[in-house]
């Protein structure tokens, strides 16, 4: 059976550049500031998607830390919290457009203090470095490349808080593709090759996931998007 590789990819990109064009609406209408809940805040953002670009669907929950919760991996729900007037804070989103995922993050600081915003300057560093190593290496495996992301992390003086660093994206919903769960993460338990096809013999499209933190001094950061973009 043939697929049409292109057209599924082109509707990938165009999912994330919509994900982007809501977080760029996020930043500029001033939704990012302190005095608020990460519940008010979510909600906030919630109305914006569906105001401003008719968003109903969202193919995982809406997560929104700050502070000490943004030390926190995606499986755990820690109370709500207030934002503070010197603070860090992380929003992953993940909406359905024309039925395709999208999953974006990003990382926000309130007030100006250098080590936050030192760590929200490297996480597309670090994303870069990684999406560096996955294009120079076509046999790379899941378990292969957190292993690099927990080394890129390290170099930068951060420590890699994610027990995964990635995953499969597509046509909604992803969690019905094919094949074994363990497959579908980049994390230590998938030594599968991350460019085999899927069990229905199509191209499988990753989300990469940083998730940076400082356990010292309290707080980390998150960013994810597309990081494979070959037909």
């Amino acid at each position: 059976m043939t697929f049409d590789e292109p057209a599924r990819l082109a509707r990938l990109l165009a999912a994330q550049q919509r994900a982007k064009a809501l977080f760029d609406a996020i930043a500029e209408t001033g939704l990012i500031r302190a005095g608020v809940t990460e519940q008010q805040l979510s909600e906030e953002v919630h109305a914006l998607a569906a105001e401003r670009f008719g968003l109903q669907a969202h193919w995982h929950k809406r997560v929104i830390r700050s502070g000490p919760h943004t030390l926190l991996g995606y499986p755990e729900d820690p109370p709500d919290r207030t934002i503070e007037a010197d603070d860090i804070l992380f929003v992953d989103l993940g909406p359905v457009f024309d039925d395709y995922e999208a999953d974006l993050g990003r990382t926000f600081v309130v007030g100006s203090d250098p080590h936050r915003h030192r760590l929200v300057a490297d996480l597309p560093r670090v994303f870069d470095d990684l999406k560096a190593e996955y294009a120079a290496n076509p046999e790379i495996t899941g378990a292969e490349l957190y292993a690099r992301a927990q080394a890129a992390a390290a170099r930068r003086g951060w420590t890699f808080g994610g027990t995964i660093a990635g995953h499969l994206v597509g046509e909604f919903p992803h969690s019905g593709f094919p094949g074994e769960r363990a497959v579908s993460y980049i994390a230590p338990g998938n030594h599968l090759r991350m460019r085999e096809p899927d069990a229905d013999g199509r191209k499988r499209y990753w989300i990469l996931e940083v998730h940076l933190i400082d356990p010292e001094r309290g707080f980390g950061g998150f960013c994810e998007e597309l990081l494979s973009t070959e037909g």
